[in-house]
């Protein structure tokens, strides 16, 4: 178990990998390609629909394949997806490319966070993420040893994480009968239907599912919000320079990654409906500080917003067998993420309107009120899902 463990971190790294070659590489990208800077929020929008659309079927490919075989074929796709982008004559090529990429990452995202759920602890779960975290710093670096003002020179670093994505999946192949030989047992002790399939509209109705998904696409709303218009926020309110801002936010994903760490820890101790409601708490306290006239000082609001903001998506996660049961699991981490990036996704683009019209002053006061919908509809699915387990 230990050593299958290690390959599915590994595995999670692989997933950070190419989630931020593009943010990195496309300043470079669209001057080749002569598109303009702003076509990048089509990119945004195919890859959120694809690693979001695929969460929603993820759960019959799974039990028809099993998480080892969609999880290999997956980082393959993802490597094929980046080699296809390293060699795009334009950027239609390059976007055709991307719908492969998010497939394959949403893909990989509901298979190891379901078996994570069901074979391992809580703590590993927020390490799990954590390692993703690590993925997503590491790519800029390698990215950053190609670029150069020589045209075409970012397609090296695309070439070099798809080499790396290669060799995940080999190590995937050489553990198959691991992976295999848990889920076995697994199926062996819980019964044949232990991971039975069913409607979508019907899994909905389970008693706390709605508001379980709800709290998650607040939560996601919170973080790509703050993920993609941070460092515009620091830049207009506070008139800073992009290369500033960009440090301070760099704080926010750091706070999220100490977060999960430092929740690895904790979950030994407490219990995920602890953890979840004190990350939230921990956030909105961040967020208060993000609010407050203090000047610069204020964005130190970044660093704990993302220690609160770290435990919260992965905990969420690990709860799903435990409140609804292991029997359509898979589902249901499938729709939780599909949804969760939905919900996420639209209200990033619903603030992102609002504040270019308006001020980007409203950003502490719109993530205070998406921070309490997300504790509100968290109490909720605990509420509900205590009620269901008391019958």
């Amino acid at each position: 178990m230990t050593a299958l463990l290690i390959v599915i971190y590994i595995v999670f790294v692989s997933l950070g990998l190419p989630d931020s070659l593009f943010g990195v590489s496309w300043p470079v990208v669209h001057t080749d390609f002569n598109v303009a800077e702003s076509f990048a929020s089509f990119y945004s929008i195919i890859t959120a629909v694809c690693t979001g659309g695929v969460s929603f079927i993820a759960g019959k490919l799974l039990r028809k394949f099993g998480t080892a075989r969609v999880t290999f074929f997956s980082t393959l796709l993802t490597a094929v997806a980046l080699l296809g982008i390293s060699f795009s004559p334009n950027i239609v090529i390059m976007m055709l490319c991307s719908v492969i990429l998010g497939y394959g990452a949403g893909a990989i995202d509901t298979g190891l966070n379901n078996f994570i759920s069901l074979h391992y602890e809580a703590r590993h779960m927020n390490w799990l993420h954590c390692c993703w975290g690590i993925g997503v710093t590491v790519s800029p670096l390698i990215m950053s040893a190609f670029l150069s003002e020589e045209a075409g020179s970012w397609r090296n670093g695309y070439r070099v994480v798809a080499v790396l994505q290669i060799l995940i999946s080999l190590i995937i192949l050489f553990t198959l009968k691991k992976w295999n030989r848990i889920e076995k047992a697994y199926q062996e002790e819980e019964g044949p239907d232990s991971s039975e399939s069913a409607k979508l509209f019907d899994l909905l109705k389970i008693r706390g599912v709605l508001p379980s998904i709800l709290s998650m696409g607040l939560y996601c709303g919170m973080e790509f919000t703050l993920g993609t218009w941070g460092a515009t926020y620091a830049v207009n309110t506070f008139s800073l320079a992009p290369e500033d801002a960009a440090k301070w936010v760099s704080l926010y994903y750091g706070g999220i990654m100490l977060g999960r760490i430092v929740a690895g820890f904790i979950s030994v101790k407490i219990c995920d409906k602890t953890l979840i409601r004190y990350s939230i708490i921990a956030a909105f306290l961040g967020i208060g500080v993000f609010a407050l006239p203090l000047g610069k000082i204020s964005l130190l609001g970044f660093l704990l917003i993302g220690i609160g903001f770290g435990p919260v998506f992965p905990t969420i996660l690990h709860t799903v067998p435990d409140r609804f049961g292991k029997k359509y699991s898979a589902d249901l981490t499938g729709y939780h993420m599909g949804g969760a990036y939905a919900i996420g996704f639209f209200i990033q683009l619903l603030y992102g309107f609002a504040a270019t019209e308006i001020t980007f002053k409203i950003t502490p006061f719109v993530l205070l009120a998406v921070c309490a919908g997300a504790y509100a509809a968290n109490e909720l699915a605990v509420k509900k899902t205590e009620k269901t387990n008391l019958q």
